[in-house]
């Protein structure tokens, strides 16, 4: 009689063992299923930054130079031109900076000892 029990408790933990691994897979794959989609999230989220950024500076210097064909009328056409072109480069230099392409500016304070003053590297 005991053989019978030991024989059904052995049977019913290799079941569970079984069914505990494949838990524990269904459970992998859905940790590499949300790795994956955050990763893609990620990338979104820099993209539209990106995007964004461009589309601001170049939308700013065509507005800045609109406002200034208005305020002066004798620059009209090449105030928007130039400023437009301006507007369109800072935009590439933005995108070259969040890209990592380009080094961001560096502060004004830093480099500056405690009193102040600049040091050279």
């Amino acid at each position: 009689m005991t053989d019978n029990r030991d024989d059904g408790l052995e049977e019913r933990r290799k079941r569970l063992s079984a069914e505990l691994a494949g838990k524990r897979a269904e459970d992998a794959a859905e940790a590499k299923r949300d790795a994956q989609s955050e990763e893609s999230r990620k990338g979104m989220a820099l993209g539209l930054k990106i995007s964004s950024e461009f589309i601001a500076a170049v939308a700013v210097g065509a507005v800045l130079g609109y406002l200034l064909g208005l305020a002066w009328p004798a620059s009209k056409p090449w105030g928007l031109i130039i400023l437009l072109l301006l507007g369109f480069c800072a935009g590439v230099l933005n995108v070259l900076r969040a890209v990592g392409m380009v080094a961001p500016p560096t502060s004004l304070t830093e480099g500056r000892d405690k009193n102040g003053k600049g040091s050279w590297r």
